[in-house]
């Protein structure tokens, strides 16, 4: 009887868990939003402080606005380069961010879970 209520006990803290999972798993306008934010902040601390010398005035004085100003576009970027792969629980969003052919191509793996999104995959193509 008393492994009878064991297993009563682990399979309800488990279904608990599946429904808490299903509920909170983000949907695909979460994810693009928190992909422009990581986007935009490695544009801002990264991109533009290591710009050329003939541009990086303008652009250390500039960045944030330019950067900024481009969230609309860069939103669309962003959800017309992802696919979705749902899973009930968890979500997994493959990202290829290729602007143009002289920039490199950019490919991100993140999974979203309750609520949050941590990125495992980033790399230059």
């Amino acid at each position: 009887m008393k492994n009878l209520t064991i297993v009563t006990y682990v399979g309800a803290v488990l279904a608990g868990l599946g429904v808490v999972m299903a509920t909170t798993n983000p949907n695909q306008l979460a994810y693009e939003e928190y992909a422009v934010q990581q986007l935009i902040e490695y544009l801002q601390t990264d991109v533009c402080t290591k710009a050329p010398n003939i541009f990086a005035n303008f652009l250390q004085r500039n960045c944030a606005v330019l950067v900024e100003s481009s969230h609309p576009q860069i939103q669309q970027l962003i959800a017309e380069k992802t696919q979705r792969q749902n899973f009930i629980f968890f979500s997994i969003y493959s990202t290829d961010l290729a602007v143009n052919p002289v920039i490199p191509t950019y490919h991100f793996e993140t999974v979203g879970a309750f609520q949050n999104f941590y990125t495992y995959k980033a790399e230059q193509q």
